[in-house]
């Protein structure tokens, strides 16, 4: 049963571009929906952010948060640092994919297809297979977060 004192914030990361602030964001918001309804009925809280690509990137406390990015490397900075640092889970004939580590180590995915339609199916379709999944990591993660006291310098 979930802990019903606190709930976990989870961000979502689109483009900054006007491209991406257009198509993008309000698939974030939709996204934003579909999280807080699977939530709902695997009994957990979330606290969900939609928030910007760099404000992400330049703000270090934000990269310890369970975050989703949506739309690809040519309007979404932090998926084109992730298109490396995140493996790939799923790719489909070169239209969209999925980049999510399979173990979760740590709680982050990057949704994104070759234009806007496609992206809207990545989200889709991480909806339907990972979503749960992702959700049940992220509520249980613990950034490993080294205390500067703790140092041998």
């Amino acid at each position: 049963m979930a802990d019903d004192s606190a709930s976990r914030l989870l961000l979502i990361v689109t483009g900054s571009s006007l491209r991406a602030e257009e198509l993008d964001r309000p698939l974030a918001y939709y996204l934003q929906q579909q999280v807080n309804r699977a939530a709902r009925r695997l009994d957990l809280r979330f606290e969900i952010r939609v928030i910007a690509d760099f404000r992400w990137l330049n703000e270090e406390d934000l990269q310890e948060i369970p975050t989703i990015s949506i739309g690809g490397p040519g309007v979404n900075e932090l998926a084109k640092v992730w298109i490396k640092a995140v493996p790939f889970s799923l790719a489909v004939d070169e239209q969209y994919c999925i980049q999510m580590d399979p173990d979760l180590t740590m709680p982050r995915a990057s949704l994104w297809g070759m234009d806007n339609p496609t992206t809207q199916i990545a989200v889709s379709v991480f909806i339907d297979r990972f979503l749960p999944r992702f959700l049940e990591t992220a509520s249980a993660y613990i950034p490993d977060i080294v205390d500067p006291e703790d140092s041998d310098d």
